[in-house]
C-alpha cells in the first residue's frame, strides 16, 4: 500500500511507518483489497493528511472507523462526497451546527471545507472492510492514529481536539492541557443524540482557539 503522506506529515512519522507494526499493517490492508472490497479507496485512505498539513492543524475531530457502504468513505471522518446521501450521524453532526450557529442545512455532506480550514477529520482506524463496520479494529491502525495524537500534542502551536463519545474521549490521557484546548461531546450516532443535541460543540471549539489566538472556523457548509 502507498503512504501517500505530505512532506510535513512525513516528517513528524518517520520513525513510526518504519515500524514492524506498520509494515504489517501495509500488508493487513493490501491482502484484504485482494480478497475484499475496502473503503476508502486506497488513494483517499491519508486524505485527512492531505488536506490539512501538520503545520495548519486548528481541530482535530476524531471518528471511529470509516463508513463502510458503497462509495461512502473518502478518508474524512463523518464526512461522504457529493452526492451521498449523509448517514444518520452525519445528519445530526448538520442539524447540531444549525442549532448551535444557526447554519443552514446543506445538500450535502462533504465536510472538506472544514479540513480546509484547519480542521483535521481523522477516523482512529483508517480502512474498513465493506458491509462490516469495525473489521479492521485492532490490526495496527490504533496505534499509528495514536502517534498522530502526540505528534500534533507536541507541536508548538497549540489546537483544539473535539472528542465526541467515550472512544474519543480515552484520548485525553495522551493530550497535554493546557496550552491546548479539549472539546468534548456524546457521540453524534443515533444511540446518544440526545446527548450530542444541544452540546453545542462548535461554538465551544471556536471560543476555544480565540483563547488560543486562532481564528474561528466557518462551520457552515456550502451547498455544491
Amino acid at each position: 500500500m502507498d503512504v501517500q503522506l505530505p512532506a510535513g506529515w512525513r516528517k513528524v512519522l518517520s520513525r513510526e511507518l518504519e515500524k514492524p507494526y506498520f509494515q504489517e499493517l501495509m500488508e493487513f490492508v493490501d491482502h484484504e483489497r485482494r480478497k475484499f472490497t475496502v473503503y476508502p479507496p486506497e488513494r483517499e485512505v491519508f486524505k485527512a493528511f492531505q488536506l490539512t498539513p501538520y503545520a495548519d492543524v486548528k481541530v482535530l475531530l476524531l471518528g471511529q472507523d470509516p463508513y463502510h457502504g458503497e462509495g461512502q468513505a473518502h478518508g474524512l471522518c463523518f464526512s461522504v462526497r457529493p452526492g451521498k446521501r449523509p448517514p444518520p450521524s452525519l445528519v445530526n453532526i448538520l442539524r447540531e451546527s444549525k442549532n448551535d450557529l444557526g447554519c443552514p442545512i446543506p445538500n450535502n455532506g462533504y465536510l472538506a471545507p472544514w479540513a480546509r480550514q484547519g480542521v483535521m477529520l481523522l477516523n482512529a482506524v483508517l480502512t474498513v472492510r465493506a458491509r462490516q463496520p469495525n473489521s479492521h479494529e485492532g490490526q495496527g491502525w490504533e496505534k499509528f492514529t495514536d502517534a498522530v495524537i502526540e505528534a500534533l500534542n507536541a507541536r508548538s502551536r497549540p489546537l483544539v481536539f473535539m472528542l465526541w463519545g467515550a472512544s474519543a474521549q480515552k484520548k485525553t490521557k495522551r493530550i497535554h492541557s493546557p496550552p491546548h484546548g479539549i472539546v468534548t461531546a456524546a457521540h453524534p450516532s443515533p444511540l446518544s443524540m440526545k446527548k450530542f443535541f444541544g452540546s453545542k460543540p462548535f461554538s465551544r471549539a471556536n471560543s476555544a482557539l480565540a483563547k488560543l489566538g486562532e481564528k474561528a472556523i466557518d462551520w457552515c457548509l456550502p451547498n455544491v
